[in-house]
């Protein structure tokens, strides 16, 4: 098999949560245990950093990666899901892995994977992790998927935990209370390792507590550190990632890693340049202004409109599409009903229907129509936008991942 049909038959074959949702999810570790102990346990052969959390978990992977990049570490990074291209998850100093490898580690374990029936996530991070050791990376960044106790990232010893914030999303498999899916999250606490929690909230913090108390865990609170960092990632919310990465970063600094004032900064400032990372407030055009965001929660959309506050504009329009186990009834409040609406279904299995969706919003009060691609909605937009509108493209990370 070519590179396509290698990533084709990994999208098809097996469970993919990017696709299916509910149904690609695993109950336990054990097929990511028997996986590692296949490819001879290669997440033990690099140091690691383990993020967790319901928002700001790429954006600070990708600041840690970047910091650590400017202090002459080789570093791997592994996100998800990707926008465009499969290969994006796994890096090393902001490269992609490359399309022989992906192809010959398929080749070489398809029959194991078939036999255990793996899901596409399994695979993926044992392929993070082989990649990782193979390549003798100094350290590697690992994003969690989905949750945290449950995720197949979730058998790494890492030299420092984080876990950014805590929010409703998931719900239907983390709880639906912030105190219930703290405890999810809070299950990446090992034995003995640091762990730095971004944003302190009420209702979480003393589960945080309990569980690194239960863990002889060293505890930290991002709030207690000093940080007047900026970076060359532009939305608002940024400044609690910032504060969450440099919070870990003095962290490990204990496990003897030099990292330098310099080296922030310079990290901060260089996150796109160094990572590649895409779709954080990021612009797209000007004249009008096009602006795309992956948020698709309700503490990040809450960012989201806030910031669209502050731009200068002389009418807004919303190019917008979610999943289809959205709660779109618990994000209508939060959206400015003085904006034109472009409705669109993104280009996944998992993608709300454009029609059901404007439905939701009309019976709101908003105003707008759907279309049948997220292209489309956006082509609609720029052809009605004068040079001094604003056009928005988001709900959705599969939104997003069409326009960048």
């Amino acid at each position: 098999m070519n590179y396509q049909d290698t990533v084709s038959w990994m999208f098809k074959q097996l469970p993919m949560y990017q696709n299916q949702g509910k149904t690609a999810f695993k109950k336990d570790l054990s097929n990511t245990l028997l996986l590692s102990n296949h490819l001879k346990n290669p997440e033990r052969k690099f140091k690691s950093i383990h993020v967790a959390g319901t928002n700001g978990k790429g954006s600070t992977s990708h600041m840690l990666a970047s910091v650590l990049q400017e202090a002459g570490y080789k570093v791997g990074l592994y996100t998800s899901p990707h926008l465009r291209d499969f290969r994006e998850r796994i890096k090393i100093n902001g490269k992609e892995v490359n399309k022989q490898f992906v192809i010959g580690f398929i080749k070489r374990n398809r029959v194991f994977f078939e036999q255990h029936q793996l899901s596409f996530f399994e695979m993926t991070v044992g392929m993070s992790f082989d990649y990782f050791a193979r390549q003798h990376v100094d350290i590697a960044v690992i994003e969690v998927g989905l949750g945290g106790r449950l995720d197949s990232t979730n058998i790494i010893l890492p030299e420092v935990s984080v876990i950014t914030n805590i929010g409703f999303d998931h719900t239907q498999f983390l709880g639906s209370t912030y105190e219930a899916i703290a405890k999810e999250k809070a299950g990446i606490i090992k034995s003995s390792i640091p762990v730095v929690i971004g944003e302190t909230q009420e209702e979480t913090k003393a589960v945080f507590l309990d569980i690194a108390k239960a863990n002889a865990s060293d505890i930290y609170f991002a709030e207690d550190f000093n940080s007047n960092y900026t970076s060359d990632l532009k939305g608002s919310y940024q400044k609690h990632n910032i504060k969450t990465a440099t919070s870990a970063l003095r962290v490990l600094g204990k496990k003897s890693f030099n990292v330098s004032e310099e080296n922030i900064k310079k990290g901060l400032q260089n996150v796109i340049k160094n990572t590649g990372l895409k779709g954080r407030w990021q612009v797209l055009q000007l004249e009008p202004k096009v602006i795309c965001d992956t948020a698709h929660n309700k503490e990040a959309l809450t960012y989201i409109v806030k910031q669209l506050a502050q731009e200068n504009y002389n009418k807004l329009h919303m190019v917008f599409g979610v999943v289809n186990d959205k709660d779109v009834d618990s994000i209508l409040p939060l959206l400015p009903k003085e904006a034109t609406y472009y409705f669109c279904k993104p280009n996944v299995p998992r993608g709300l229907d454009a029609e059901i969706l404007k439905h939701y919003f009309i019976r709101e009060g908003f105003k707008g129509k759907a279309y049948n691609s997220v292209k489309m909605a956006l082509d609609a937009a720029k052809m009605v936008a004068n040079p001094e509108d604003l056009i928005y493209v988001g709900g959705s990370t599969f939104v997003v991942a069409e326009v960048v």
